[in-house]
């Protein structure tokens, strides 16, 4: 599997964090403080299996936003765009597209832009995305538990760690 990273940046030193979440309400509880951080061209790369919770994520995160009304997954619109939030909100959902499908698209428009970018299935598009993001990866741990591993590629994202207060993974992450 694709692991989301593009040339060189695993070896480009680039940290790893782990984050259990135990129940929904923890996924819920780290979408909310990332987007608490999230400035203008914000991106966060989710990634998981089917049923790891990428959509309740993105839901969450939408909510703390300040996104009025029903936020679902965008995968058959590929993007779904939302202005009246905090900041404005653009949901993608790439899981059916290919890497050629997608560069037509023109996403690097709603990267580029004032609002913040979440997209789903992020690794399916890899070498399209900004080589400044968050890398998530939820893994199914359990029933309701899961597993969270946080790549922050930048300055930004790893400060944004940091304030989350995420240790490593070599340092056995963080247990809150």
């Amino acid at each position: 599997m694709n692991d989301g990273y593009g040339s060189g940046e695993r070896a480009a030193g680039v940290h790893e964090y782990t984050l259990e979440l135990r129940s929904e309400a923890d996924t819920v509880q780290l979408a909310e403080r990332l987007a608490d951080l999230c400035v203008p061209g914000a991106l966060i790369a989710l990634d998981g299996d089917l049923g790891a919770g990428k959509t309740r994520f993105a839901k969450a995160f939408a909510a703390a936003l300040g996104v009025p009304g029903m936020v679902n997954s965008p995968t058959f619109t590929i993007v779904k765009e939302y202005e009246d939030g905090r900041l404005p909100f653009y949901h993608m959902d790439v899981y059916r597209l290919s890497l050629e499908e997608a560069d037509e698209l023109g996403l690097e428009e709603y990267f580029e832009g004032n609002g913040v970018s979440l997209v789903e299935w992020a690794s399916q598009i890899a070498p399209l995305l900004p080589p400044e993001r968050l890398h998530i990866r939820l893994e199914l741990t359990g029933a309701e538990s899961r597993l969270a591993v946080i790549r922050p590629l930048g300055a930004r994202y790893e400060a944004w760690c940091g304030e989350l207060n995420l240790r490593s993974a070599e340092e056995g992450g963080e247990r809150r």
